[in-house]
């Protein structure tokens, strides 16, 4: 099974390990083949705390691990 992988910035890290990333994509209208940005907020599990507001990370899908936790912090890109 493959596990969609997001990149998106933390605007978030008040809540226990856990962080809210913000995700940004490019879409194309399928008539009209103009461009426009879709922005969405995640909540994704960090173990040990370790990324901060601004950080730019990738999230990988997981299963659930709370209400609306289904992401997981893989790694910090910038």
């Amino acid at each position: 099974m493959k596990r969609r992988i997001l990149q998106g910035q933390v605007i978030s890290n008040k809540m226990t390990k856990t962080v809210v990333v913000k995700a940004t994509v490019q879409k194309r209208h399928p008539k009209y083949h103009k461009q426009y940005t879709l922005t969405k907020k995640y909540k994704a599990h960090d173990e040990n705390r370790e990324y901060q507001v601004g950080d730019t990370v990738e999230i990988e899908e997981s299963r659930p691990l709370s209400k609306e936790k289904r992401w997981v912090v893989i790694r910090k890109v910038k």
